[in-house]
């Protein structure tokens, strides 16, 4: 009984103090890592799991650690942002791997990245052809940034000399053939209007529904559950 205690406690203390160090080492710890931040992040990661089962060992030996690397990835950060050279040294460089018609074989084997995932990258982003894009960058945190030809960029207001009214956002009420009820109410309805809704699309069953929003206009949209499976392979 008391190795589970001292279990329950060791791995409570590990938990706090991974979230206080990467509070500490801020919000790039959770998302556009770099290849240092995520070193750093997993390393921290394995030994808060090492000290939470330190049952006979001190468990003070791998939260010191954890001080440490936290103390290293905050130290780095400040550097980075005060010296160009030093940023470049731990962080690396952007890599231009495709650029006005051309792609740039040299960059995508430096980055390990061959042509069927470069195509994969691109069509993820929205451009299944080539001669839509402009560039494309492989960022040091590892994502690439596209950017489209000026013909085929999307019109924007400015390009209009439009001001169009403010967007508002749709909002879920229907979630796996649950009704959201907060969120009905928070779009000014009732159940009784979306009964009305639902009847006026021909929707027999709440269950049936994967999900239903409310848009701006007040307008309900209604995606069912399709239990089909699409086997076409087209990229491979």
């Amino acid at each position: 009984m008391d190795i589970i205690l001292k279990i329950i406690a060791l791995t409570t203390g590990s938990a706090v103090t991974l979230y206080i160090l990467t509070r500490l080492m801020g919000n790039k710890e959770m998302s556009q890592l770099t290849m240092f931040d995520y070193i750093i992040g997993i390393t921290i990661g394995s030994i808060a799991a090492e000290m939470s089962t330190a049952l006979e060992d001190d468990f003070m030996q791998p939260l010191v650690a954890m001080i440490i690397y936290a103390i290293i990835s905050i130290a780095i950060s400040v550097f980075s942002c005060h010296s160009l050279k030093f940023r470049r040294l731990i962080y690396g460089n952007s890599l231009i791997l495709y650029d006005n018609d051309e792609i740039y074989v040299k960059n995508l084997k430096k980055a390990k990245i061959d042509i069927n995932e470069f195509l994969m990258q691109c069509r993820v982003n929205g451009f299944f052809n080539l001669n839509n894009l402009k560039t494309a960058i492989l960022e040091i945190n590892g994502k690439i940034s596209f950017l489209p030809k000026e013909n085929q960029r999307p019109v924007t207001p400015l390009d209009l000399n439009i001001s169009p009214s403010t967007e508002k956002i749709c909002v879920s009420v229907i979630l796996d053939g649950v009704i959201l009820k907060k969120n009905l109410q928070y779009t000014g309805n009732d159940e009784i209007w979306l009964q009305k809704q639902l009847v006026s699309q021909n929707v027999k069953d709440v269950k049936d529904i994967f999900l239903a929003i409310c848009d701006a206009d007040n307008n309900l949209i209604v995606y069912f559950k399709n239990q089909k499976e699409n086997k076409n392979n087209l990229f491979q």
